[in-house]
């Protein structure tokens, strides 16, 4: 099998033959890996890391995760039950806009509450002091200062709807709130944070002296290998001497989960063309749509970049999109129906955005032992999944 020869069998090896296909697989010793990275940030700081549930929100691995971590972020309802029901800790709500009936359910979980405008927390805020249990509130800002390449993911774009501009913030619109949230990052390094940090204070700078707490939001790639971790440390101990009555709170989606799991695919066809088509039975319209919408070119394990092996093909995936197309790639060997592929880095931002478009079922979710290296399958897909969602 074409995984099995070219797999790194080294320090974390696992039986890519265990695992059902297509599956995503998140690996345990890669997870502690990456959360004992968080807690030496946590610890040498002084500042708490939440998991973001919109970026990783694999339930099963939250008795893990919670050990590191002191509680979840959640973008409504949903997200916020999961957090307290499945992790614990503390609970962080945001949405860019709340109903009503959505504001009963989050006044449940939530002890953290960021509106996205003053006016939300006008409407909602006879409700939250109604609430049975105590709910710290905030007021997500925009500091106006775009560090990131690709506007998709752009929070400080020209005309977002993210967050309130210091320009449209009065002093007395943060009356009753406890504190200010902004997020402007995406996988970034920490000198991303500086210069957004630095305008964060030019803007809003003369709110702090009342408030209690800051969110610094997501985006921090912590857990990369090139990421500058004494920096981070050095902003953040030096934001909480200038402001030593504020608890700091960072956000990351990817850094929990980044490079921890892989998605495990087979190959059911190949066309020949100008570039061979190899058909598998995963989609990156459906499975990773990242991949389409970043857009990124995902490594697989043993393949190299087109023309740089001996053989070429264009992976794509089963759905009835022309588009739905993986990328061109190259390996030592030519490929053969039941051979298995293995993309990396796919335990964040795949399980909690796939969908099951053209009616493809979702991939199996999987976890590798930490210590007898065992796969186990954690939960697989069939038609109920998909009919429940349509009526």
């Amino acid at each position: 099998m074409m995984a099995q020869a070219s797999y790194p069998f080294d320090a974390h090896p696992f039986d890519i033959g265990a695992c059902p296909s297509p599956a995503y697989v998140v690996d345990d010793a890669l997870l502690r890996r990456n959360l004992e990275r968080l807690a030496e940030v946590q610890k040498a700081s002084g500042a708490k890391i939440l998991l973001a549930l919109k970026g990783f929100a694999m339930w099963d691995t939250f008795p893990l995760v919670s050990q590191y971590l002191v509680g979840t972020t959640s973008s409504g309802q949903d997200e916020a039950r999961l957090g307290a029901e499945t992790f614990g800790g503390e609970v962080h709500v945001y949405s860019p806009a709340f109903t009503a009936p959505e504001m009963d359910v989050v006044l449940r979980y939530a002890d953290h509450l960021s509106f996205n405008s003053p006016g939300q927390w006008q409407r909602f805020r006879d409700t939250v002091a109604a609430a049975p249990r105590r709910v710290s509130c905030g007021l997500r800002v925009n500091p106006e200062h775009s560090t990131g390449e690709v506007a998709l993911y752009d929070p400080c774009a020209p005309g977002s709807r993210l967050g309130t501009r210091a320009a449209n913030l009065a002093p007395d619109d943060l009356d009753g709130l406890e504190g200010l949230h902004f997020h402007a990052l995406c996988e970034q390094n920490s000198d991303a944070l500086e210069a957004t940090l630095e305008a964060f204070e030019a803007r809003f700078g003369q709110y702090l002296p009342q408030l209690h707490w800051v969110n610094f939001g997501g985006g921090h790639h912590i857990t990369r290998a090139d990421y500058d971790v004494d920096r981070l440390v050095r902003l953040i101990r030096d934001f909480k001497a200038r402001h030593p009555h504020l608890e700091v709170y960072l956000e990351p989606g990817e850094a929990i989960a980044l490079n921890t799991g892989y998605l495990v695919a087979s190959v059911l066809d190949i066309v020949d063309d100008d570039v061979p088509n190899a058909i598998l039975d995963t989609s990156a319209t459906a499975h990773m749509p990242d991949v389409l919408e970043m857009p990124y070119r995902p490594e697989i394990i043993g393949g190299a970049k087109p023309g740089e092996k001996a053989h070429t093909y264009r992976l794509g995936g089963t759905t009835c999109l022309a588009g739905d197309v993986i990328g061109d790639y190259s390996f030592d060997a030519p490929l053969a129906i039941g051979d298995r592929l293995v993309f990396t880095d796919m335990a964040h931002y795949t399980m909690v955005k796939n969908t099951t478009f053209n009616g493809i079922r979702l991939p199996s979710i999987c976890r590798v032992d930490e210590t007898s290296r065992e796969v186990r399958t954690v939960r697989t897909f069939g038609y109920v999944d998909y009919m429940q969602r349509l009526s």
